[in-house]
């Protein structure tokens, strides 16, 4: 067995990028021609200066008579002055050449024509009135774009203008993608046919899908190759290739301390590791290496396979090194100051990439953490931006002011309605119909019911979805937000009349009856967080049934929506947990009803006349909405759209 290899650190990011680009001493790569309409997006090897100005002639700006500006200097209202075709005008269209002898323009519309054909004005011309004089535009010789410009589409016209067809640009850096593992499997032999073609222990490969299109995105070439087992000489043999065709070379997975990863020896065996290990999270097991070919020091990185630290450390590493390949520096992404929802805790010695979701709620943006896993790729989709904590610090407290680096264009996030509190899938549905209807986001944050309801009180929301029913009078909120909201006047408008349940396997394989079944201990369950509305009515349960939490093997294991609920149970790590039933639907999985709740959103009065929330209630009460969500399964849409104020 081979022995396990230990990060050689854990280095700061900023040091881990200098250190590697010093080492390479990247310049610019060499210049090629490229036609102007082939070239938007291309960078400028070197300074573009007009050949021929524009117009390169005398150009009519109207339509309308050409004249000599003298001839027309006594023409006035009670002085009309009469011209003569041929001897005193010339007759031109727009973009006309000017004739000889002429050196101004009357418009059409200031002239009256007397039936000899003869024209006659009343007012006089200006020398070059209505005249595109040579070089109104551009004058030969003079400098169009610098070396390093990035052509637009605009600049295209510009240089077609001053007489050019062709421009030195940058040769596009290659970047060889190496996806490598015996688990991975190509997407496009198992996902192509009507049913996914997957097997236990498959992996989907998309990382390099992902790098692919960021590659196109800064201005290179993705150059993907094959997958490469788990199998070192494979990989050197990959690395070889990859040499020969590319500028930058990503192997994907493998960039950790474990018996099956071979990148850091791949790397040593072929040139040099600089860094292995950086202070970061997600993204710690980084490679950072070059290899020497063709008189060349070649950039290598070793990427780790998880896909949110993927695409974080891709993104921060080579998006750099790429940029230097033009002669380019990275754009800097927009930033915005918020306001943290809640606080985070973070291990000292690492810096972490926080993802959060940002909305404006009040006169402040706000800012809600979401999954941190640097598995899950959709906490990098769902993400507006993130938040660096620095590798100093612990954590950052709720309320904090924090600088968000945006993943998406702030007009978005500036239009956009911030939904804290208990997950439902309907809200995926409602955000989706928004978008659809109105062009105004929904951006939901799973808090469970209780943290919604707090994350109301301190304005960090527009809207909360709750479902916390009163021991005492069975009324689902009300006395939450007597508690909670004191002296507040909130909205509380239904979504539905929800089933929940119990979500269980296909074919019910333990004869799960209820929650009494729960008492026999063995049955292992799946639970909701704490706060969470669903959580709540299964406690107040058990209560009721007289069954301990403690004596239910899996009480303690907590998920944060009902769709995580059930996959848990589909996936074997518990044989049930409470849920709604659509989430049991989407899955393939049974479901054993237990009560009947009300799902509410609750608004408070300073934000129920917000145009964003406003078009969040149109959709809501509209009928595709409620044809959607009782689509789904487990909704009863009587009384969705329904509202009623606390206090009455």
């Amino acid at each position: 067995m081979r022995s396990l290899r230990r990060y050689l650190d854990s280095v700061p990011i900023e040091d881990a990028l200098a250190k590697w680009l010093s080492s390479l001493k990247i310049r610019p790569l060499e210049a090629e021609s490229a036609s102007v309409p082939d070239s938007t997006g291309r960078v400028l090897a070197e300074a573009v200066f007009a050949r021929v100005s524009s117009p390169h002639y005398h150009a009519a700006a109207m339509d309308g008579i050409a004249v000599d500006a003298q001839t027309t200097f006594m023409a006035g209202e009670t002085r009309p002055v009469v011209l003569e075709p041929g001897r005193d005008f010339d007759w031109v269209d727009t973009g006309d050449p000017m004739p000889a002898g002429r050196n101004a323009v009357i418009m059409s519309e200031d002239v009256s024509w007397l039936d000899s054909g003869a024209a006659e004005i009343i007012a006089p011309a200006s020398p070059w009135q209505h005249v595109r004089a040579i070089g109104e535009d551009i004058v030969a010789t003079e400098l169009l774009f610098p070396e390093g410009h990035v052509l637009r589409p605009a600049d295209a016209g510009a240089l077609l203008a001053a007489g050019i067809w062709e421009v030195k640009v940058r040769r596009k850096p290659v970047v060889a993608l190496i996806p490598t593992g015996d688990e991975i499997v190509e997407p496009s032999e198992r996902l192509a046919g009507s049913k996914p073609l997957l097997r236990e222990g498959d992996i989907i490969e998309s990382n390099t899908y992902v790098q692919s299109a960021l590659v196109a995105e800064w201005g290179g070439v993705p150059l993907r190759t094959a997958v490469v087992p788990d199998d070192a000489s494979a990989l050197k043999s990959a690395l070889r290739k990859a040499l020969e065709q590319a500028d930058i070379i990503a192997i994907n997975a493998g960039s950790s301390a474990g018996s099956e990863d071979f990148t850091v020896e791949v790397i040593e065996s072929a040139g040099e590791v600089l860094v292995h290990g950086v202070a970061q999270r997600p993204g710690k097991p980084v490679v950072l290496g070059r290899v020497g070919h063709g008189g060349r020091q070649k950039p290598v990185i070793g990427v780790p396979g998880y896909p949110a630290s993927a695409f974080l450390t891709f993104s921060t590493f080579v998006e750099p090194v790429l940029k230097a390949m033009l002669g380019l520096r990275p754009a800097e992404p927009e930033t915005v100051e918020a306001t943290l929802a809640r606080k985070v805790a973070s291990p000292a010695g690492v810096e972490e990439y926080l993802r959060v979701k940002v909305g404006r709620v009040g006169d402040r943006l706000v800012a809600s953490p979401i999954s941190r896993g640097a598995g899950v790729i959709t906490s990098i989709v769902r993400a507006d931006g993130i938040v660096r904590i620095p590798r100093m610090s612990e954590g950052i407290a709720e309320g904090s002011r924090v600088r968000v680096a945006l993943l998406r264009p702030r007009s978005e996030i500036e239009n956009t309605v911030v939904v804290i509190g208990s997950h439902d899938p309907g809200l995926d549905l409602l955000g989706s119909i928004m978008r659809r209807r109105s062009g105004t986001g929904l951006a939901s944050s799973h808090a469970g019911s209780l943290g919604g309801l707090m994350s109301l009180r301190r304005n960090e929301a527009h809207a909360s979805g709750t479902h916390l029913i009163d021991e005492t009078t069975g009324e689902y909120n009300t006395s939450y937000l007597a508690r909670i909201m004191p002296g507040e006047r909130v909205l509380l408008v239904a979504v539905a009349n929800r089933d929940q349940g119990l979500i269980v396997p296909k074919g019910n394989p333990k004869q799960i009856k209820g929650l009494e079944s729960l008492a026999s201990g063995q049955v292992r369950m799946v639970n909701r967080q704490r706060g969470a509305g669903t959580r709540v009515l299964l406690d107040l349960l058990l209560r009721r049934l007289g069954i301990a939490p403690e004596a239910i093997p899996g009480y303690d294991h907590e998920e944060y929506t009902h769709t995580a609920v059930a996959s848990a149970v589909a996936t074997g790590l518990a044989d049930c947990g409470l849920g709604v039933l659509a989430a049991a639907r989407a899955l393939g999985l049974d479901f054993v009803p237990v009560a009947k709740e009300l799902y509410e959103l609750a608004i408070p009065e300073r934000n129920v006349s917000d145009r964003r929330v406003q078009a969040m209630l149109e959709s809501l009460r509209s009928e595709e909405f409620k044809a959607s969500l009782n689509e789904m399964g487990g909704y009863d849409i009587s009384a969705t759209g329904c509202e009623r104020w606390w206090p009455k």
